[in-house]
């Protein structure tokens, strides 16, 4: 936030402690930031959508996006920014935002404007250089779409110049897509991992059962580790090993209540199965954490003692690239979306058939669960061998 030599002004304070109501869920060290640049409409609409229920990631996502929204648009137009939206705004925006950067060498006008960017910068809010990536540009203008909805209005986010804007704005940045992970914490992977914390320390206890429960529950999304609640487990009849084989032992099975995630809201009732050794390791920490209801996986700090409040999804992040260093493997290589990618790798290689495995990690779409059946099939399969 600008220094006033006059003091801070009023509205901003004012506006800082209407975020205040949102503590649980934007971070607080952002607060000032948010309060100066969001108006009070803004502040309204997101507190209107944390009352309806919008989910904590996603509700984070909107401010972070809004913010960024009404401060380019300050400083590409000179204005607030409008409700809704005109078209014109929308494709300034893009051309802002996806540009060639081959053509940006001889015409320094294409693209964002320098000032703008400056002003960006100044704030904290922009922080690559070149061109933006793609999926970054489309995520915020569904949350500039959202938010338009959520006020009662419509725009011209369906407009086919917008569309169009967007297609060819893309194919000139020519950036490829990228992974959340560029590598897959695949059965192997996670072994290193679970070596790592093979001790008997409180950490080495809780970290075992983050991963195990993470990547046998489906793959989980590093936000629903987070989030996981000891009222979302659910005690199962214990089952075999080869459900057929009356010789087998039983296994413990728990059954994780997912509630509201990415794709699935409390409606749904998706929950995921666990069996054998997850289960083992997620009630030894339990048991050995003293926890009985709240978040399951919590902080710890130096002393060893366990904190009332959850991990951040970051710190599952985090986590996860720590003992990533500890087992020898590349922590840029990896995150904790890996867990998922590495859950639906690991199901390929083992012939688990799709659906299947679909319905255990609740992907919904069955073009991206499939990306990861097709891979291990390609390096296995003849098409690449017609000449070696």
């Amino acid at each position: 936030m600008i220094n006033d030599p006059a003091g801070p002004d009023p509205l901003i304070l004012k506006r800082a402690e209407e975020l205040d109501a949102l503590d649980a869920i934007l971070p607080y060290d952002r607060r000032d930031q948010l309060a100066a640049i969001l108006t009070d409409d803004d502040v309204a609409t997101l507190k209107h959508l944390a009352k309806e229920g919008m989910g904590a990631n996603t509700l984070r996502a909107l401010a972070s996006d809004l913010a960024y929204l009404e401060a380019w648009c300050a400083l590409a137009t000179g204005t607030p920014l409008p409700w809704p939206a005109p078209e014109a705004l929308l494709l300034k925006f893009v051309a802002h935002h996806l540009w060639d950067s081959g053509r940006r060498e001889d015409d320094p006008s294409h693209g964002m404007p320098a000032e703008v960017e400056m002003g960006l910068r100044s704030q904290g809010l922009l922080r690559v250089a070149g061109p933006h990536a793609p999926a970054t540009v489309r995520r915020r203008l569904t949350s500039w779409s959202i938010l338009t909805r959520w006020r009662g209005l419509s725009g011209a986010f369906s407009a086919p110049s917008l569309k169009s804007a967007l297609r060819l704005a893309v194919r000139a940045t020519g950036r490829p897509r990228q992974r959340k992970s560029t590598s897959a914490v695949t059965a192997d992977v996670l072994a290193k991992l679970l070596s790592t914390c093979a001790g008997d320390r409180l950490v080495d206890i809780r970290d075992r059962a983050i991963f195990l429960t993470a990547f046998a529950s489906g793959g989980r999304r590093r936000s629903e580790i987070a989030n996981l609640r000891v009222e979302d487990l659910i005690e199962e009849e214990a089952v075999r090993a080869e459900p057929d084989d009356p010789a087998c032992p039983p296994l413990p099975c728990l059954a994780i209540r997912l509630g509201r995630t990415k794709t699935t809201g409390p409606e749904d009732d998706a929950r995921s199965l666990m069996i054998g050794r997850p289960v083992e390791a997620l009630k030894r920490w339990l048991a050995e954490a003293r926890i009985e209801t709240g978040p399951v996986f919590r902080r710890i700090d130096q002393w060893g003692n366990v904190d009332h409040r959850p991990l951040t999804p970051q710190s599952i992040n985090l986590i996860l690239k720590s003992r990533c260093a500890k087992a020898g493997l590349d922590p840029q290589k990896f995150s904790a979306h890996g867990l998922r990618s590495g859950y639906l790798t690991e199901a390929a290689n083992r012939g688990v058939p799709l659906p299947e495995a679909m319905q255990q990690s609740q992907h919904r779409s069955l073009t991206q669960a499939a990306a990861y059946y097709n891979n291990p099939d390609r390096r296995r399969g003849r098409a690449a061998r017609l000449i070696i």
